[in-house]
């Protein structure tokens, strides 16, 4: 499996990878993270997980040798299996294959130590310059149901900075130290307003621009994460919105609590930290097709920050790229395609284009004009190209997908027959 984004090193040399026994990637069983030389083939395994755990989602860091991943549980137990609340990040560097570290701390037990986390991080990516990594998060404390005077369980976003160890107390088998500094970034509402920006799931995020966004007034937010936000619209229906996260520009200012604990309490979700601005852009509720629409798939920035990508259905029903400013306003519409765009999407390092999937083919989308360039066959049968991934790399020259094929080869179940294998195509300008 390719995530959807990040799996180029800086060089646009290797492809980063996790192995699973499904070609959706659907159940989380692989043990291995593995590179693959784009030029020659050449596969080196960078991690093999232990004691029963499992471990994929890798992403490289855009400035060095670095990449992280989730891994689940080791040892686990039917009161702890891997699930959304029960795994973390963790970080090889390709010149250290197989030493790895904890990326986030977990304290289960209160009272909570700031820069912990008491739940599960996943799909992490790290900032342009390396110094921070977002992730989805859910909490293990808290329930998904209602409870009195107890919040709820809600899928959130969080940031770790780097280098910023954590130390937990050990007075759960599942506690453990950290190396970096975690904190919760989004805040949401148990049971958001209608009509209001209040949101109850924030998700599939994305860093926006290489050195930020440009602000009205001609200044620059250094760092951002859009996402896509839960609402409820006035007439009760919930859908997805674009909505903003603003951090502070010192990463370091990040530690430092606002009006209630980082950490959470027994209670209480982890709160963001001083400093943290939330804000929504898209208000969709109008449109024939109210949201965010289409495939699973996570928002991306244009590398100048002056534009974030999703997908909503067009007027037809058709799932078209749409783009939006960082400072808000009507959502624009890129492509007008005759075919349903099928998932993952990136934009090229120079922002001029946007690869995806349309049509059984892996195309190249100009990002100001629209019009589209097949780069692939179209096929229409088990073998297409897959909806997970459609990643530019570095340079700009390539482009990485995945398609399912017949293979002699033996894969994870030991079985031979089809697998995912991951392929290139020449994107050149």
């Amino acid at each position: 499996m390719l995530t959807n984004a990040a799996v180029w090193s800086p060089d646009s040399r290797w492809l980063v990878y996790d192995v699973r026994s499904t070609a959706d990637g659907a159940v989380f069983d692989g043990t291995r993270i593995e590179r693959v030389d784009v030029e020659t083939g050449r596969i080196e395994m960078l991690y093999e997980s232990v004691h029963a755990a499992c471990c994929g989602v890798v992403t490289c860091s855009p400035v060095d040798d670095r990449v992280v991943f989730i891994r689940g549980p080791e040892w686990p137990t039917p009161e702890w299996s891997y699930a959304a609340a029960r795994r973390q990040g963790m970080v090889v560097r390709t010149s250290q294959p197989g030493v790895a570290e904890q990326l986030d701390a977990r304290d289960l037990v209160p009272p909570f130590t700031p820069g912990s986390l008491r739940g599960g991080s996943h799909v992490h990516l790290f900032s342009p310059d390396g110094a921070l990594v977002s992730f989805t998060y859910e909490d293990a404390l808290l329930d998904s149901r209602s409870e009195a005077g107890r919040q709820r369980n809600l899928r959130g976003i969080g940031v770790s900075i780097c280098g910023q160890a954590v130390s937990v107390s050990h007075g759960h088998p599942r506690n453990h130290d950290g190396s970096a500094f975690s904190v919760l970034v989004t805040r949401l509402w148990d049971h958001p307003r209608p009509g209001s920006d209040e949101i109850s799931r924030a998700f599939e995020e994305a860093w926006i621009g290489v050195d930020g966004y440009l602000r009205p007034d001609g200044s620059r937010q250094q760092r951002a994460i859009a996402f896509q936000g839960h609402v409820v619209t006035p007439a009760g229906e919930t859908i997805s919105e674009v909505f903003v996260v603003d951090l502070p520009d010192d990463p370091r200012l990040l530690a430092v609590a606002g009006d209630e604990p980082l950490e959470g309490t027994a209670a209480t979700r982890p709160a963001p930290p001083r400093g943290v601005f939330q804000r929504r852009l898209t208000h969709t509720a109008h449109r024939r097709h109210p949201g965010i629409q289409g495939p699973r798939h996570w928002l991306r920035s244009s590398p100048d920050g002056g534009r974030i990508a999703c997908l909503m259905r067009d007027d037809a029903g058709i799932v078209q790229i749409f783009t939006c400013s960082a400072s808000g306003g009507e959502p624009v519409q890129v492509t007008r395609s005759p075919w349903d765009i099928a998932g993952a999407f990136s934009w090229s390092p120079n922002g001029h284009r946007i690869a995806c999937i349309a049509d059984g083919s892996v195309w190249v989308v100009d990002a100001t004009s629209g019009e589209g360039r097949r780069l692939t066959p179209a096929v229409h049968d088990r073998t297409t190209p897959r909806p997970e991934a459609c990643v530019f790399s570095p340079d700009g020259g390539r482009i990485a997908f995945l398609r399912h094929m017949p293979t002699a080869a033996t894969g994870v179940a030991g079985e031979s027959g089809a697998f995912n294998q991951i392929f290139v195509v020449d994107a050149a300008e």
